[in-house]
């Protein structure tokens, strides 16, 4: 887990509402039901960062609930203040590497997609091998996601939209569901983040993926 500067109103966060919201580290796979009020499809999004897109999908999309998966404790802490302010109850949150959760937590076939919003580039050419989209972690997620399910992608950096498709091209798994057989637009169900207005202000334009498992 990456650590960082918390703030007083992170760390109570952390202490006050991680029991409520949180996932512990186990190695055990997860009962949805322990965890959700509501029977529903779940969906889990990868480093979500602040947590802003999480907590406004889950307003948008209340009839599924969500878990998010973030290294960063300062991330982690700033969506529980945000679950609490707006009093949503269909968000988990899991504070550890996304490769062990979803190896250890869930049980293979019963996430309905997996959504990765503007992860790390990695754009030196030495750095590549870092990035999260590789082939091995691409497996990993269609164990995870059911016939049917989706895989959402996006980046404003466009060589790792390349990278991306390059590597999704080589799946078997997944069928990309891009009339041109690149990108999709912007789903609804995908807020518009600072990280996204960053890139555009920067002049970059912001590429969805979007792939059904087969």
């Amino acid at each position: 887990m990456r650590g960082g500067r918390l703030t007083v109103a992170q760390q109570h966060a952390l202490d006050e509402l991680w029991p409520h919201y949180g996932i512990e580290q186990h190695e055990t796979v997860l009962e949805f039901d322990d965890y959700f009020d509501q029977q529903a499809d779940v969906v889990v999004e990868i480093g979500f960062g602040n947590g802003k897109s999480t907590w406004q999908m889950a307003q948008l999309e209340p009839e599924k609930n969500f878990i998010g998966v973030e290294v960063h404790e300062p991330g982690v802490g700033q969506l529980l203040m945000a679950l609490d302010e707006h009093h949503i109850e269909n968000v988990r949150v899991a504070n550890e590497d996304a490769v062990v959760f979803l190896k250890q937590r869930i049980v293979p076939g019963s996430l309905a997609g997996i959504r990765i919003y503007f992860a790390d580039p990695w754009p030196k050419k030495r750095h590549h091998k870092r990035r999260i989209i590789q082939p091995d972690f691409v497996g990993l997620l269609a164990s995870c996601i059911r016939q049917g399910g989706m895989l959402h992608l996006a980046t404003d950096w466009q060589p790792y939209a390349d990278h991306m498709l390059e590597v999704m091209a080589d799946s078997k798994d997944f069928r990309n569901l891009s009339a041109t057989g690149d990108y999709c637009e912007r789903p609804d169900w995908r807020p518009h983040t600072k990280y996204e207005q960053r890139g555009e202000n920067l002049g970059h334009e912001v590429r969805d993926m979007l792939f059904e498992r087969s």
